[in-house]
């Protein structure tokens, strides 16, 4: 792996005094990680890393997809945001994705070694989902191929979220817009968005949500 070290006479001196006198370490990076140490000589203690999803969610048009896994000490907090504008949902069960039969419609594989030991999760909408199923679950299974328009009870899958019940974004007594994971996503899988309740079979032309897991360091 290769390492950059940044000294002391490499940074400002602001940044090289509050460093020093405060906390006593120089700064260093990992470019290829993408990894940020500092304060320890521990190279896992804290890291910035990506998690993308397959080309059925990524190729989706209007659809934004961004993804990241931080690691501070033992606590791994693994985040997805996702505007699943372009996507298509269909009948209950069914996976969601670019439209036609589009494979590998995954939100990104979590692993142990990446997202560490996951001790729980949950899922918040940012903006109301529009024309295509509002009711959206989350399930985890263990190949990356699964397809739009496929049942996600066809893969060997794992329900982590059954909404039972249409996402709105707000904060009022009536209103779904947030819930944690029921069963935490099971170690090298994927995770996959269904449609719920309804049958729906269109494009949303709305729609966004924030992913969080947390997890530890085995």
């Amino acid at each position: 792996m290769a390492k950059y070290t940044f000294s002391m006479s490499d940074v400002t001196g602001d940044t090289r005094g509050l460093a020093r006198v405060s906390y006593g370490y120089d700064w260093n990076f990992l470019a290829d990680d993408e990894t940020l140490l500092f304060g320890t000589t521990d190279e896992t203690a804290f890291s910035v890393k990506n998690i993308t999803p397959g080309t059925g969610i990524s190729t989706g048009s209007g659809t934004l997809y961004k993804g990241s896994v931080l690691r501070m000490g033992d606590v791994i907090e693994t985040t997805i945001v996702i505007d699943i504008t372009g996507l298509s949902s269909n009948i209950v069960g069914d996976i969601i994705g670019v439209a036609g039969g589009t494979a590998n419609c995954h939100l990104g594989q979590i692993t142990t070694a990446i997202n560490g030991n996951i001790l729980g999760g949950s899922m918040q909408c940012l903006e109301t989902p529009a024309t295509g199923e509002p009711d959206i679950d989350l399930y985890s299974a263990t190949v990356a191929t699964g397809a739009e328009d496929a049942a996600i009870g066809d893969l060997t899958e794992t329900a982590l979220l059954n909404a039972g019940q249409d996402w709105i974004a707000g904060l009022s007594a009536n209103q779904f817009n947030y819930a944690g994971l029921t069963t935490v996503p099971p170690a090298n899988g994927y995770l996959y968005l269904t449609g719920g309740g309804g049958t729906t079979d269109a494009a949303y032309t709305a729609g966004k949500f924030v992913i969080k897991l947390y997890g530890y360091p085995s």
